[in-house]
């Protein structure tokens, strides 16, 4: 993983053609794609091509500009996907290359390379995280039953309400994400863990964030149990004597300023995790936590899965209160897991919006 920098791949190939070089950026290991393309390639990178995802960087940062070292290096060709989504730096990488001489093509695949790195565009655009709403929920819309017929481990009549493998997508989508979001509701309910059991490697852990008022979350929960410095919740009108038993099991409590019906301000919220280097949020909340991330045009992208069952009006419906006009879905992907359907769609554009 690279967050909070781009995802970026590089392949150098030489005058024949012939691949001479290749690079992947992950934030541990420090030097850019382009960077470790170019070691590789060594002399056969001059009068060559370079094929990568993003704008080669012509800035100061971690690392000196890599648009320096490609035109020391003799490079002759840049085929890229797309510009830096960096309002600060983009372009400017080309500019440079141009003005050495070196060829720049942009746009191949380039849909491709936006939706990589679309968390990116979101967060330093605005500083804020990239947010994906997903939900699971029956043909009727509903996310559990009436809260007589819950169980504790948010199961209905003895089964999920989608199947084995819309469940490990879900653990995919988690892998994804730099957070998980819920609110304390689903914890006093459900008591459930938000952990990644994908069982794939992360370079941070995944952070778990809890949405609660009085601060109510119980100090026995398994997320406050299984805490290590990978859990945070925002509060408004926080219990002192909880928040310094929170604080001695390594919980990070943040208090916010509340709005005038006395919860946390969203978009307060959004910020404090974006100065926390957190680049894309997954929420997975109840109805309550749905409608007021989608009342407050907080959503980029929702991804909700839809399985064949019916549980009728007195369930608990996918969102609450929700008012205005939904917003209008955009660029609609869809798919299968078993007997269930996903779609994915985006409610904003993170490159524009």
């Amino acid at each position: 993983m690279a967050s909070p920098n781009p995802y970026v791949g590089a392949v150098i190939t030489d005058t024949r053609g012939e691949i001479v070089g290749e690079g992947t950026h992950t934030y541990a290991g420090i030097k850019h794609a382009e960077i470790l393309a170019l070691e590789q390639a060594s002399d056969r990178a001059r009068g060559g091509t370079l094929y990568i995802n993003l704008e080669p960087h012509a800035h100061q940062s971690r690392n000196p500009p890599c648009t320096d070292a490609l035109i020391k290096a003799g490079v002759k060709r840049v085929v890229a996907s797309m510009e830096d989504p960096n309002p600060k730096v983009s372009g400017r990488g080309f500019e440079q290359l141009r003005a050495a001489g070196v060829q720049v093509e942009v746009g191949l695949l380039e849909a491709e390379a936006r939706r990589m790195n679309e968390a990116f565009a979101r967060y330093i655009r605005s500083g804020t995280p990239f947010i994906t709403l997903k939900s699971a929920m029956t043909l009727d819309g509903k996310i559990a039953p009436r809260p007589a017929e819950s169980s504790s481990t948010d199961e209905f009549r003895g089964t999920w309400i989608t199947g084995p493998e819309a469940r490990a997508h879900v653990q995919e989508l988690r892998l994804q994400h730099d957070a998980i979001l819920t609110g304390i509701g689903t914890i006093l309910a459900d008591n459930p863990l938000l952990t990644d059991r994908s069982g794939k490697a992360r370079r941070k852990p995944l952070m778990r964030v809890v949405l609660d008022t009085h601060l109510r979350i119980p100090l026995d929960s398994q997320i406050v149990r299984s805490a290590k410095d990978d859990v945070i919740v925002a509060c408004s009108l926080p219990d002192h004597k909880q928040l310094e038993q929170l604080r001695k099991r390594g919980i990070r409590v943040v208090v916010l300023p509340c709005r005038i019906d006395r919860h946390p301000d969203i978009h307060e919220v959004v910020r404090a995790l974006g100065k926390l280097e957190i680049v894309s949020v997954l929420i997975e909340g109840g109805s309550r936590i749905n409608d007021t991330f989608l009342n407050a045009d907080l959503i980029d992208k929702a991804f909700f899965f839809r399985a064949p069952i019916v549980l009728g009006p007195d369930a608990v419906p996918f969102a609450r209160g929700r008012k205005r006009t939904p917003d209008e879905l955009k660029r609609l992907r869809f798919y299968r897991f078993g007997n269930d359907i996903a779609i994915e769609a985006y409610v904003r554009d993170p490159y524009n919006d």
